[in-house]
């Protein structure tokens, strides 16, 4: 049969590559007669006409950055109590990072976490020792919803680590991840960028920005991606997106922007290899002995099927948002903002559990979603500075009013076709399964053929859960300058959260329910020494809270909603109360060599207490507690004039401190997704003003995929390489080889029957034009 087709929006990738080509053609040219035409003045501002506008075009090249995009935090980078890492669009350029997992690769003590059915495809980054798959903001709002994020319009990103529901609300236990989005501004500028590589790969990217007025301008990002994956069979990613902004009022005291994003893509996913097992079944794994993934012999095998698995994507978020100055030091901003996230797919899990590995066979186990994610926020914030008996006080204040819809079905596939297997083909796989007899449910452990002809029926299945929350939040952040050399930083914020569910059958009628309503205050305390203008040391203290449904559904839930049955059968609001997370810090910051270069040290205590533990088979208690200690140090920007570096290290203990009564058993074990030691370096240098050269090496220790320590895998280090040559002007060639070594290795680690297996030695030839 034909590979499963789902009706859905998608258009062609080709078409947009096209339309971007036809766009830079027709541009082009009047680029060069501006640019030709165009005399800078001697103050670094551009004559148009009869107006002089300050160039804003060009993007700083340092991995330098002096503050965060946004107005929640309060001070400099260098007095934030708090490990906080920005990676600039210069990082992400010279990386050649096409998503938000290669961009975080930057950065140490991030892991990322595998999906499947109930646990969704998408980006599940662990951020010290704790899931961060809802923790992640465009913008400084919230962006919920499971997504595998594309930056092709994104201009830096801000990863704060620690627990951070102070600034971003509910969750954030390890901490938080804010993309700043490519927005419009004054001056003009085009940027079309050309991405050939192998695994046909071909990438084609534009950006540009037109000032209309003099206070009005606007900025379009295009992209179109195809690729195959290095070293995998079978498996391709193909998406386009589009993201156009308009901005109004720019250098008055008043500015509106107007920004929208889409995305969508169509893939042949990978649930990568399975884990070995002991001859004695799952029953046998131990943590002194625990599973690794097994290939059979050939690390290119995969166990999907082309004729069913697929996974379609696609994402739309409207912003809007006004700004307008008070007074020179006081601004009062809105944002008004509506998302909508959708992924439905079929994959194949290749799966361990039936006992099928140590006999050469895999089960293909199905995993299905359809799941749509609807958020709806309105944020008001009012930040500046103002003076009380003489003390300097930087603030931000602001409420949050959010409301998010989550809605989750799936697929009925029949994975029992044929009279000659016994049963169902699901209970066990041996090496007489192999094929037909199992309606090609089973294949071979070291020769699978992923283009076998199944022939199994597929129908939506339209039973599912919806799940609806309401926030309500009011936040105040305030650093007081107590001296010159003694800055006090504060932070307090207060949620109110309401979220409740439902499951239904396929005829819509409603099978169970459940509410809850949680109300906690979380903050932050930092005390800051200035021994010199240049550098800081500091003390903080930082808590998070997690409520009962904080994931809608979107992510690993510890915790179900419904509560204890009423006589009705109706189940009635949980009582559980929010996990806490405490953080305890204690750092330094450094601008040395006249301010190029940044450098960072901190040790941390993070606790989480009051954490949901299921203490029979029916109830959940908050009863567990987890810790992570560890150390973290960061190097950014440039050494010289010439030579940049971006690097960073972080060791971590993550231990389970009390598992509850039925977890007992794995009190002492590591954290799942948690290195003990990370590290990463990237560094570029400039051989001559058109010739740069540089590389990286990425390093992560072993991890276990659960919390029994019983599934892992090895530690790795993978090194990148990239040289860059200015042509001319207006044309950069730029080369990037990622995973030079062709290290086989895997970046993400399920907790049972499978782990997803890296990209091997990527080649990617990048033309950029720009004006």
């Amino acid at each position: 049969m034909p590979r499963h087709y789902v009706p859905t929006a998608v258009s062609s990738p080709r078409l947009l590559a096209s339309a971007i080509g036809v766009a830079i053609t027709a541009t082009s040219a009047g680029h060069l007669a501006f640019a030709a035409e165009a005399e800078p003045a001697k103050d670094g501002t551009i004559a148009l006409d009869a107006t002089s506008v300050t160039g804003q075009a060009d993007a700083s090249t340092d991995y330098q950055v002096e503050r965060a995009a946004s107005p929640k935090y309060t001070a400099p980078l260098v007095d934030t109590p708090r490990s906080i890492t920005v990676i600039p669009q210069q990082v992400l350029k010279d990386t050649n990072a096409l998503s938000l997992q290669d961009a975080l690769r930057t950065v140490p003590g991030i892991t990322f976490g595998a999906g499947e059915g109930g646990n969704p495809q998408g980006d599940r980054p662990f951020i010290r020792g704790f899931d961060a798959q809802g923790d992640t903001y465009l913008d400084g709002v919230r962006d919920t919803g499971a997504q595998t994020r594309e930056i092709f319009a994104v201009e830096s990103i801000e990863v704060s680590k620690g627990p951070n529901s102070a600034i971003g609300g509910r969750g954030a236990a390890g901490g938080t991840i804010n993309l700043v989005s490519k927005r419009a501004h004054l001056g003009n500028s085009f940027d079309g960028g050309f991405t050939w590589g192998s695994d046909q790969t071909e990438r084609y990217t534009l950006d540009g920005n037109y000032q209309f007025t003099d206070n009005a301008a606007g900025r379009l990002n295009l992209m179109s991606h195809e690729s195959n994956v290095a070293g995998r069979d079978k498996v391709n990613y193909d998406r386009w997106g589009i993201a156009p902004s308009l901005a109004f009022g720019l250098g008055t005291p008043t500015r509106v922007n107007l920004d929208y994003y889409h995305l969508e893509s169509d893939d042949l996913p990978d649930s990568g290899i399975p884990y070995s097992i002991p001859t004695s079944g799952s029953t046998g794994r131990t943590s002194a002995h625990p599973d690794k993934p097994i290939d059979g012999g050939d690390s290119s095998n995969f166990y999907g099927l082309t004729d069913r698995d697929f996974r379609k994507t696609r994402v739309d978020i409207a912003t809007f948002a006004i700004e307008h100055d008070l007074s020179d030091s006081l601004t009062v901003k809105n944002t008004l903002r509506h998302g909508n996230s959708m992924q439905d797919y079929i994959l194949t899990q290749p799966d361990d559990s039936k006992g099928n590995v140590n006999n050469g066979s895999v089960w293909r186990r199905m995993n299905s979603r359809v799941g749509n994610t609807a958020t709806t926020t309105n944020q008001t914030d009012l930040f500046g500075d103002f003076y009380v008996a003489g003390f300097k006080n930087s603030f931000s204040t602001g409420v949050e009013f959010s409301r998010e819809e989550s809605d989750r079905s799936s697929y009925n596939v029949n994975t029992d076709t044929t009279p000659s297997s016994p049963g169902n083909a699901s209970t066990n796989c041996t090496p007489a399964m192999i094929g037909a007899s199992s309606g090609y449910n089973c294949t071979s452990l070291s020769n699978p053929n992923p283009d076998d002809p199944w022939n199994g029926a597929i129908s939506r299945n339209y039973a599912g859960t919806d799940t609806n929350s309401k926030t309500r939040a009011i936040y105040a952040f305030d650093t007081l300058e107590l001296s010159p050399q003694w800055l006090l930083n504060m932070g307090l914020r207060y949620d109110h959260f309401d979220t409740d569910y439902k499951t239904f059958n396929a005829a819509g009628t409603t099978t169970a329910k459940g509410s809850d309503v949680s109300e906690f205050f979380t903050g932050q305390l930092g005390l800051v020494w200035k021994p010199a203008e240049n550098g800081s040391i500091y003390v903080s203290y930082a808590t998070s809270a997690t409520p009962p449904g904080a994931m809608l559904g979107e992510g690993t839930e510890g915790n179900p909603l419904p509560g204890t049955p009423d006589r009705n059968g109706n189940l009635l609001s949980s009582d559980l109360e929010p996990e806490e997370t405490t953080n305890y810090e204690i750092g330094t910051k450094w601008d040395l060599l006249d301010q190029r270069l940044s450098l960072t040290a901190a040790l941390f205590r993070t606790e989480k207490e009051n954490a949901r533990v299921q203490t029979n088979t029916l109830t959940y208690e908050n009863v567990g507690e987890t810790r992570v200690e560890g150390i973290e140090l960061s190097a950014s920007g440039r050494i010289t004039e010439q030579w940049q570096v971006f690097a960073g290290y972080t060791y971590m203990e993550a231990r389970q401190i009390d598992g509850g009564p039925l977890g007992k058993a794995n009190d002492g074990n590591q954290l799942p997704n948690t290195p003990n030691n990370s590290a990463s370096l990237w560094t570029t240098y400039n051989l001559t003003p058109k010739l740069t050269i540089g590389g990286g090496a990425f390093y992560v220790d072993e991890v276990y995929g659960s919390v029994a320590n019983t599934t892992m895998v090895d530690s790795y280090v993978r090194y990148d390489a990239m040289a860059s040559y200015k042509l001319t002007k207006n044309v950069d060639l730029q080369l990037n080889v990622q995973n030079l070594t062709d290290e086989t290795y895997y970046d993400k680690a399920y907790s049972t029957h499978f782990a997803n297996q890296a990209a091997g030695r990527t080649a990617l030839l990048t033309t950029s034009v720009h004006f």
